[in-house]
């Protein structure tokens, strides 16, 4: 079986520095707001060239703890994709705020030309979701919301690494908002995440909501840790968590260059079917975090190739605003159609820095001989 993804063959590749990494965490006797994350937190903003950050507990965790920083009322309006994660939803709704819906293009990505479209004086924030692996026009999101004043709180949960015009994903809107998954570009073998931004209130802000609002001083070191100046949250990154992140970090460039390498064998091998391949966008730099293709007999073909042992799995095969869920919440349904029609017919093919070209390969023939007998 070629899976989907597993991090058995990451674990085995680096288990000896994980393992003496780890060891020599619990040796230093913090679980929490120790060495470890205080230098993942230091590492992780310059690389990413953003001026303040703080590690969460998770990626959810990190946007809704920048919607917090927005006091949303009953009626605040947060404009995003249709075809994102639950979590995104999620983090907006338990922010207090009502999720506004809009439709995607060709690439996935919200259809920037639409947005406007959705705006009112409900309106507090627009969240771009950068799927996939590439990052949204981010030049014309970023005019529509200082235009509109309203904050603009950037989705990288699969975008880490990507750029938009030389800037990293995270790093252009008031915040940015990373998921350290297991399946991530970085992924912990646990769960993680994090809130880049550059500007100094609204980390401060978010450092104290992280904690139950109580207040730091530096070095994570709490004023006092008995004691709350606003209500907050417990979203707290561990330390071996931090341990294995900070190991993985130094390894991030390799793997997305080994993801780039296997999107362009896909890309190569796949250039002559009538599947709907992945682009990358003028401007762009795509990590492709996931490797996501396109056709009407998408359920088929997935059927099919489970047969032939290979995993494949549909992100995301249902849009928001028609999960039962948030069925009576969204408002819009009738705008969403594109975002409808690739649900139907998209999912994703194997694709992992440890996954051997031989089988992306095996993958393209087996998929081929499939394609032209559907």
């Amino acid at each position: 079986m070629i899976k989907f993804w597993s991090y058995e063959r990451e674990f085995k590749k680096y288990q000896k520095s994980l393992l003496r990494n780890v060891g020599k965490t619990l040796k230093q006797g913090n679980i929490f707001f120790g060495n470890e994350i205080n230098s993942f937190e230091k590492e992780f903003i310059k690389k990413y060239k953003a001026k303040y950050g703080i590690a969460v507990g998770s990626g959810t965790d990190a946007l809704l703890i920048s919607l917090k920083t927005l006091n949303l009322k009953s009626g605040d309006e947060i404009i995003t994709a249709a075809n994102t994660a639950i979590p995104t939803i999620s983090a907006i709704i338990n922010a207090g705020g009502t999720p506004r819906l809009v439709d995607v293009g060709d690439d996935y990505l919200i259809d920037v030309k639409k947005i406007e479209n959705e705006i009112s004086n409900k309106t507090k924030a627009i969240i771009p979701v950068h799927l996939y692996g590439q990052m949204c026009k981010m030049d014309e999101i970023f005019n529509i919301a200082k235009k509109n004043k309203i904050t603009l709180i950037e989705d990288c949960a699969q975008s880490q690494g990507a750029k938009y015009k030389n800037k990293f994903s995270g790093t252009i809107g008031k915040f940015g908002c990373f998921s350290f998954y297991p399946t991530k570009i970085l992924g912990a073998y646990g769960d993680g995440g994090f809130i880049l931004t550059n500007d100094y209130n609204a980390y401060k802000k978010i450092k104290r909501i992280r904690f139950y609002g109580i207040e730091t001083v530096e070095k994570n070191k709490f004023k006092d840790k008995y004691y709350a100046n606003e209500n907050g949250v417990n979203s707290r990154l561990d330390e071996i968590q931090a341990s294995i992140l900070r190991f993985k970090l130094k390894k991030t460039d390799e793997f997305i260059k080994k993801r780039r390498e296997l999107a362009k064998l896909y890309t190569k091998k796949l250039s002559t079917t009538n599947l709907h391949l992945p682009r990358e966008n003028l401007d762009c730099k795509h990590v492709f975090h996931l490797f996501t293709v396109f056709h009407n007999k998408a359920q088929k073909i997935k059927n099919k190739l489970l047969k032939e042992k290979i995993q494949t799995r549909s992100i995301y095969p249902y849009p928001i605003h028609k999960m039962k869920a948030y069925t009576k919440i969204i408002k819009n349904e009738k705008h969403l159609k594109n975002s409808e029609e690739k649900a139907r017919g998209i999912f994703s093919l194997p694709l992992y820095p440890e996954l051997k070209n031989s089988e992306v390969i095996s993958i393209c023939n087996k998929l081929i001989k499939i394609l032209k007998k559907i």
